[in-house]
């Protein structure tokens, strides 16, 4: 069932305007990246969905006009930590704490390294390996979109730091990272949807060490 959704699925480039995605699937698609899982469990990441028409033409404009931003009803930016902090950490164990009725020596030792680990590096080091967590929900979430028949549009081509002050990012410690944007395929006006899908033979993509 999964890989029938997988092979229906394709990066969408033409989306029809007038058919907005409903909100129960759209709930869906955002649980599913919420499960997806991040190293040590920290979720350094934040998903900012947007159907406001006027956002969604500046998201356009700084995506080098990528009409599928304005055409889909929801666009899903994915938007990761810009550094670790202490307070960041501490959170993450308070609320494991407080919804698993209590911590742990061996848990708060943990943590204690991590930030050991992970609070000397630079910003940008910290950026970098956040942003690969939020790559994971990404993915997830393209994922689910097709289970949820959904079309989506994976997208890396924006200018970062245009999104960011369109969003007000970084004054949220947050910097873009992806965009999704979900709606329906218009089949007479994507010249990609008939196309068969291309990948790579499984024997030369997968390497078996036995």
């Amino acid at each position: 069932m999964l890989q029938e959704k997988l092979n229906w699925r394709y990066a969408t480039k033409k989306m029809s305007s007038d058919k907005p995605v409903p909100q129960d699937k759209v709930d869906r698609i955002l649980e599913a990246a919420r499960l997806a899982p991040t190293s040590s469990g920290l979720q350094p990441f934040e998903v900012i969905v947007v159907t406001n028409p006027e956002v969604k033409a500046k998201l356009r404009a700084a995506a080098y006009d990528q009409a599928q931003i304005t055409d889909g009803s929801h666009i899903l930016v994915f938007a990761a930590w810009d550094n670790y902090t202490d307070a960041r950490i501490d959170a993450v164990v308070e609320q494991l704490a407080a919804e698993r009725g209590g911590t742990s020596e061996a848990l708060t030792a943990y943590y204690e390294r991590l930030k050991g680990m992970y609070l000397p590096r630079t910003a940008e080091e910290n950026y970098q390996h956040a942003a690969r967590q939020a790559y994971i929900a990404f993915g997830i979430a393209v994922t689910a979109a097709a289970f949820e028949e959904v079309d989506s549009t994976p997208m890396e081509g924006f200018d970062p730091a245009q999104v960011d002050e369109i969003l007000g990012l970084r004054a949220r410690g947050l910097r873009s990272v992806t965009m999704l944007p979900l709606g329906y395929r218009d089949n007479g006006g994507d010249w990609l949807a008939p196309l068969k899908k291309v990948r790579r033979p499984l024997d030369e993509l997968v390497t078996l060490v036995a």
